[in-house]
C-alpha cells in the first residue's frame, strides 16, 4: 500500500471519527489550515521510530506553521503491548532531550484499550485509529486551545459518552469505512 493511501485513510479517520464526533474540538482547525504533517514508516523498530520522532520534532521546530505531526506505522507495532512500550520509550526520549513541556504525545492504535476497560467497550474507539501512530502536539498550541474552550477537563468524559451512545457496531463501522476509497 502506498504512503499516500495510508495518509488518506488516516485523514479520513481524523475527519470522520475525531472531528465529526468532536472527540478533539481542536482538530478541525488544524485540518482546515492543513497544518498537520504526516509521515509513514513502513519498516519500523524502536530505534528507527525514535529517530523518526526526533526528525519530526526537528521538522516542527523548523516549520512553525505546522501545528502537529503524525508518525504512522502501517506494518509495525500491531501488538498493543509492544506499541505501549514504544509510547513509553518515546515519552522517555522527549524528557531526555528536554522537550517535556514543549511537545506532547497522543497515542492511537487499532486495538487501543483503556486500562481497566473491556476490549468491547465502544469508548476505546476514541483512540482506536486505522494504524498504530504517534501524534506529536505542540504544548503551547494545546494551552492556547484549552484557554478558549469551556471546561476542557470534560472532553474525555464527553468522548466516552458519545462513543458509548453510538455503540460498538457504529464505532467499528465508522473506522472501517476509512479503508474504503
Amino acid at each position: 500500500m502506498s504512503d499516500s493511501i495510508i495518509i488518506d485513510q488516516t485523514q479520513k479517520w481524523i475527519k470522520s471519527v475525531v472531528i465529526d464526533l468532536n472527540f478533539c474540538p481542536f482538530a478541525a482547525k488544524a485540518m482546515l489550515k492543513k497544518s498537520i504533517h504526516y509521515i509513514v514508516l513502513n519498516k519500523a523498530d524502536f530505534k528507527s521510530s525514535l529517530e523518526a520522532l526526533n526528525n519530526e520534532i526537528q521538522y516542527l521546530n523548523e516549520n512553525q506553521e505546522a501545528e502537529t505531526s503524525f508518525i504512522i506505522f502501517p506494518n509495525n507495532f500491531t501488538d498493543f503491548e509492544e506499541y505501549l512500550d514504544l509510547i513509553y520509550k518515546a515519552e522517555e526520549f522527549l524528557e531526555m532531550e528536554g522537550y517535556e513541556g514543549v511537545y506532547q504525545l497522543a497515542s492511537f492504535h487499532p486495538d487501543y484499550c483503556f486500562e481497566g476497560s473491556e476490549t468491547t467497550d465502544a469508548a476505546n474507539y476514541t483512540n482506536r485509529s486505522v494504524f498504530p501512530m504517534l501524534h506529536i502536539l505542540r504544548e503551547d498550541s494545546i494551552t492556547k486551545a484549552i484557554e478558549l474552550y469551556k471546561n476542557p477537563e470534560l472532553i474525555p468524559e464527553h468522548n466516552i459518552k458519545v462513543a458509548r451512545e453510538k455503540g460498538l457496531l457504529y464505532m467499528q463501522m465508522l473506522r472501517s469505512a476509512c479503508f474504503n476509497s
